[in-house]
Formats: C-alpha cells, structure tokens, sequence
C-alpha cells in the first residue's frame, strides 16, 4: 500500500511539473503558445506591471509578451510628444562641431555629365507632368554603365521609358545630358559602389543570368534556347505550377530545360553555365518539363487542340487541294511519317532487341509525325519500338484501331493521308474508313525503270509530301533530339518530341510560304504536263539511240558545237525542275564530272540535231551510271534519263538538271572552270589506303628502303 501511494504522488508530481503558468495571467498554454522570459521582458514586467521574484524557469505566453512590448512603445510614443511641446519653449542650444580637416565635404562635383534634377518634367523627352515617376537606383546605374550619363537622385521620367525596372533602349538614346558635371554626396557615392558591388558579385556567380534583364540580348535567348526574349517570355506565362528554390527562379528553371533541347548540353556542362550542382539542375529540368506537358502542349499540339475545319482553312495549301483532291470538297490533307531519336544499346536484351532498327542499323524509338500541308504539327504518336513489327504501317494501323487522341472523330470520309512507301499495308485500314491514301508508286517487278504515267503520278505526290521530312529536320534543329540520348531519358523522349514541336507550332513561321496565285498557276502546270507523255523516250527507244552502235562524239561541254544550247537564268531553270532540290544536287554532279582542267564532257552526234547525250555517274553506286538525252531549240524541249524517275515529263531528275544547269548557266559564268563550283573534294585531305602507287620508281624506292631497314 506505501508502494501504491509513493507511485501515485510521483506520478502527480510529474504531471504537475509539466505544466507552466504565464506570470502574467496566470494561465496554462501549450508550448507553441510560450516561451521563456529572456532579461528585456523581466525589465519590462518589474517596470510596468510589479512583477518581482521571476524564476529562471518562468514563461510567459505569446498574448502577454505583445502586450509588454506594447505598453513600452505607447510610453516611449507619449514621453517624446512631451519632449516636443517643452523644445518648443526651451529650445536646445546648438552646440557647433569641431572642424576636422581631413573630413570629406557633403558633396563633391565630378567631372561626369549628368541630366536634370527637375521634378515636374521628364528628363528624358521633357514633357511635363502630371503622370511621372521616380527612376529607381537601379535604373540610374545602369543609365551610367550604358551611357556614361548620371542620372540625379530623385528625376522622374515618363513611365513608357521604364522597360523591366530599367530605362528603354530608345529612352537612352533619347535622354541628354544638361550639365557637364555633377555633385554627388556621401549617399550617392555609397550607392554607385554598392551597386558595382553587387553587379561584379552577379557576374561572377552566374556565367548566364536569365533573371536579369539586361544579361541577355535576344540573339543570346535565340541562340540557347531558340526563343526569342519575347516568346520565352510568353512561354513563362503557361508555366505557373513551378515552385522556385533559393538556387533558381522559375524564369531560370525554363531556361534550363529550353537550353538542354537547344544545345544539347548534359547536366554537367549546363551545371557550369548556370552555376548550379548536376542534381539541381536535374530537378530544374523534370520540373519545367512536367509544367510544359501540363500547361503548354496541350494548347500546341494534339488532335483535341485543333479543329479539322481549322485545318482545312487556314494550314492547307492551294497547291495540295489542287493537286490531290477536289477544291470543291475541300478534304483535311494530312502527310504521315515517322522519325528517329537514336537511344544507347540497353542491357536489357529484350529490349536491345525490340528498339535496334535493321533500316538504320542501330538503336532508336519513332516518333510518328502527322503535319498538315504547311508543315503545322497537328500530332505527335508514341515513340514506338524500332522492330520489324514496329513499322509505319504498323504504328498507323495500331493508332487508328485504339483511337488514339480521338483520332476517328477527327477524320472525316473522303480525307487525304499523303504518305511513302513503307504505309503500303495500312491501305486497308484506310479504305474501310473512306480515307483516300496517297503515295509514290512502285516499280513493276522486271521493270527498271517507272513509266511516264507513273512517275508523274509520284511527283504530284512528292511535291506535297516534302513537308514532313522538312519538319523533321527543324524539329532536329533542337540538338538534344538529334544526339544519341542516355537510357534514363526513354520514359521521356515522347515528352521532349511533344515540346519541341509545340514550340514549332507556336512561335515558327509555316514551312511554306507560296502564295495564293503562285501555287495554283504550279498547280495547273502540274496538272497539265501530267497528262502529257515523253516523246523523246519514244523517240530514243525507236531510233535506237541508246544502244551502243549508236556513233556519239565525247566534246567539252565549252566548244562551239554546242554553242547554239539555250542560255537560261536559274529562276528558268527552276520552271523547267518545279522545285529547288533539283537544282542544288545539279552543283554536286557538275562538280564530279568536271576535269582536272576543269572540262565537262558530253556526247553529240551529227546524226541527231539539236540533242545532246551525257551520262552521269551515280550518287550511290560506282558501278552505275545514267544516260539520258536533251532536246533543245530555242529553249529547252524535253528531256529523258535511264534512271528510276528519269522518265517523267512533270520536272525533271537530278542527272538531267545537272546537264542543263551547266551548259544553260553554269558554263557562262567568269568562275565556270572552278574546280568546286560551290562543293570542295575532301578526298585529297584525308588518308586512302586504296590509293595505289603507279610509278615503278616509287616501288623500287619502297623496296630498297624495306631492305634498309
């Protein structure tokens, strides 16, 4: 029983102890409500409230410690009002100061020019006020760095000429100095100081500050992050779920992302440049990131972002509706193909296997490109695997099946899909939803070469779908997309693909910019030579002037005997090809098929007037070349080559470009004989152990010199 009770009255005590009392009001609080009483708040309860004998361990709570402190200022407030009224009858005796002589004066004057000190007008363009404001320290010091002019303390200016808390470009150019000089005091001299202070220190922390806004010109946002100030600026507004840190703001965090896709930097490299650990760069990156896919893309990309009326209206060109469809009906145009961002070999084999591609010979995923006839990215599907099983048609065929982003509401019967091809199996899936599938045509088995029909056929088609293969290549522009990226970025690749493009989307001009008439009198053109055959393949075939008994004569391509070729500008030239491609591999085979003397040979034969003969080596294969026939008179009449496409009458190959190219313009020009015309031969500057040795003296040196040794 003594035992039970000695328990009970520990226990009490215990209790007991826990709890402490306010020596004001007496009262138990929690502990956030307390805290202990420190030797101001002892002062201040033996002062006004007699509160003697305070223990060491005393607390007070929160309520009465404000209403000490409180007390003390009311005090303090009436005793100086008091001190006031009696200066006012007793006022205090000045006492003067001694004279220090080597004490600075209050102010001295430099030799600095410097602007007006008027308050009711603004220094800069001198209009009055009322509506002015007061330019900031900041702004006054970099008014001095830029031009060298101090601005007083105090000026007011007009609020159009602040830009960013900073005076505007055109403000410095506007702004003069009225006075040679200036007189700075102890104050002002402190503050220029301090604010070189503070800029030298900013310098040296950041090696690329996107928080300040005179850091960076527009050409530097451009260049790291393919935005300009402006369009970075409005991409920050989309991203407001991003949580800043003391090492970085959110205008910094974007940076981070935007310059990795731009340059293609690792956290390292982009650690150095904005002077942060590899790790916080890292978090920098995943937080921008997950902020774009939820604010931004959305808005920018994707089958629910746009309308298929919007589509049809406003990103489809003339010349694609003329060629491909009805203008009456107006269908939505779509080219479809996919593209590559090449990954690191896995250790995983199952999936080393699933991701190599037997087409590039190496690891990659594919994203799918849908774009409209402009080069608008309407949808970005997967990635995908790289298999066999992972073909266009394949992926095609599984997004349409799934529904994919909706992808059945959206299309509508009668819609053109323009693709190559490798979509040849999906021709099904899009008959059965009335989708008319426009594509290259095949070569018949046993033949070499399409026929004329065919060829043209396929040029219609090539001349639209162009346009994803030149959105493949801006999308590459964003380097991190075209390097090979490290494993660990797989789960996130379809998100970089889909941000980059957004960006395309919003703030890149269409790929193509022919205008209204331009594009239906190409189209016409077109469509009337469609319909036309090749005579002169007719002609070759049934006079036999592709066979070998053939007599052709080999002269340079500068004599007299073809003096009479038609003279054409590259703007003709350009009429005769519909397009640019030809034109530029036109500069690549007259480069190889000139001489060391700077001769291009062709072939001409007194028996056929008015045509000339070449054959052309292929880009590809050494063992093949091409022959092919022009037709001249006073322009040029028609034209057939030997290869693949070389039949066609809507354009013309490379081979027969390069012909005509040379000897309509080329060959007329001062520099005609340059051994590069534009392309250099890098052969000679690297080594080539095929290079065989042909002087015997040189082998017989190399003998002796073995046996030298």
């Amino acid at each position: 029983m003594t035992v039970l009770i000695s328990l009970m009255l520990n226990y009490f005590r215990m209790n007991e102890s826990k709890h402490y009392s306010c020596v004001l009001c007496k009262r138990r609080h929690t502990q956030k409500e307390r805290r202990k009483v420190n030797d101001e708040t002892r002062r201040l309860l033996e002062k006004y409230f007699a509160i003697f004998d305070i223990s060491e361990s005393a607390v007070i709570c929160n309520k009465c410690s404000h209403l000490c402190y409180k007390k003390k200022q009311n005090i303090n407030t009436i005793a100086q009002s008091q001190r006031s009224v009696s200066d006012v009858y007793n006022p205090p005796v000045k006492v003067p100061r001694p004279q220090n002589p080597d004490r600075s004066p209050p102010s001295v004057t430099l030799a600095i020019p410097s602007t007006s000190t008027s308050h009711s007008y603004c220094f800069v363009c001198k209009k009055p006020g009322p509506k002015l404001i007061v330019a900031s320290t900041y702004a006054r010091f970099r008014a001095y760095i830029q031009c060298e002019l101090f601005v007083q303390s105090g000026s007011r200016c007009c609020p159009c000429h602040i830009e960013d808390g900073i005076l505007s470009r055109d403000a410095l150019e506007k702004v003069k100095a009225t006075k040679s000089s200036c007189h700075l005091n102890r104050t002002s001299i402190l503050e220029l100081l301090q604010q070189a202070r503070e800029e030298v220190l900013k310098k040296e922390g950041k090696r690329v500050d996107f928080d300040d806004p005179t850091c960076l010109s527009d050409s530097d946002y451009h260049n790291l992050t393919g935005l300009t100030k402006e369009q970075f600026d409005d991409v920050l507004t989309h991203v407001n779920n991003i949580r800043p840190t003391k090492t970085r703001s959110i205008r910094t965090c974007l940076a981070i992302l935007l310059t990795k896709l731009r340059c293609g930097m690792d956290n390292q490299m982009l650690g150095t440049i904005f002077n942060m650990t590899k790790y916080q760069i890292r978090r920098a990156v995943q937080s921008a990131r997950k902020a774009l896919m939820s604010d931004f893309v959305p808005r920018n990309i994707g089958f629910p972002h746009i309308t298929r009326e919007e589509i049809i209206k406003t990103h489809t060109r003339p010349l694609a509706q003329h060629l491909l469809s009805d203008i009456t009906t107006a269908p939505a145009i779509l080219v479809l193909d996919g593209t590559y961002i090449y990954i690191q070999k896995s250790g995983n084999y199952t999936f080393s296997r699933r991701s190599f591609s037997m087409h590039k010979r190496r690891p990659l995923l594919k994203p799918m490109m849908i774009v409209s006839t402009t080069g608008y990215i309407v949808s970005v599907l997967g990635p995908y695997l790289a298999d066999p099983k992972n073909n266009d048609s394949s992926i095609l065929n599984h997004s349409i099946l799934l529904n994919t982003e909706e992808i059945q509401r959206w299309i509508k019967e009668d819609d053109i899909f323009v693709v190559d091809r490798g979509f040849r199996d999906s021709e099904s899936v899009l008959n059965d939803l009335g989708i008319r599938m426009e594509m290259p045509a095949f070569i018949p088995k046993g033949q070499k070469q399409l026929s004329t029909e065919e060829a043209n056929n396929s040029r219609l088609v090539t001349k639209v779908r162009w346009v994803v293969e030149s959105v493949n290549g801006r999308v590459k522009t964003w380097k991190y997309l075209g390097k090979t990226l490290p494993n660990s970025q797989i789960p996130y690749i379809g998100d970089y693909v889909r941000i980059v493009c957004s960006l395309c989307n919003k703030y890149r001009p269409p790929i193509t910019s022919g205008t209204f008439d331009a594009d239906i009198a190409v189209a016409s053109k077109m469509t009337m030579l469609a319909k036309k055959t090749n005579e002169l393949q007719q002609f070759v075939l049934e006079n036999g002037l592709d066979k070998r008994s053939m007599k052709w004569t080999s002269i340079d391509a500068d004599s007299n005997i073809v003096k009479d070729f038609p003279r054409l500008a590259e703007e003709d030239i350009r009429e005769l090809t519909i397009g640019v491609y030809q034109l530029k591999t036109a500069k690549s085979y007259a480069a190889e098929h000139l001489t060391d003397d700077g001769m291009f040979e062709i072939l001409v034969s007194n028996d056929v007037p008015n045509i000339v003969c070449a054959k052309i080596q292929s880009r590809h294969t050494s063992a093949k070349k091409y022959s092919l026939w022009i037709k001249y008179c006073e322009t040029i009449v028609s034209w057939y080559c030997t290869c693949k496409n070389g039949a066609r009458v809507v354009g013309m190959c490379g081979h027969i470009s390069c012909i005509i190219w040379y000897l309509a313009f080329a060959r007329h020009l001062s520099n005609a004989g340059d051994e590069s015309l534009g392309i250099r031969d890098w052969t000679e500057d690297v080594d080539d152990a095929a290079r065989a040795i042909d002087s015997s003296e040189d082998e017989d040196a190399l003998d002796n010199q073995g046996q030298e040794e």
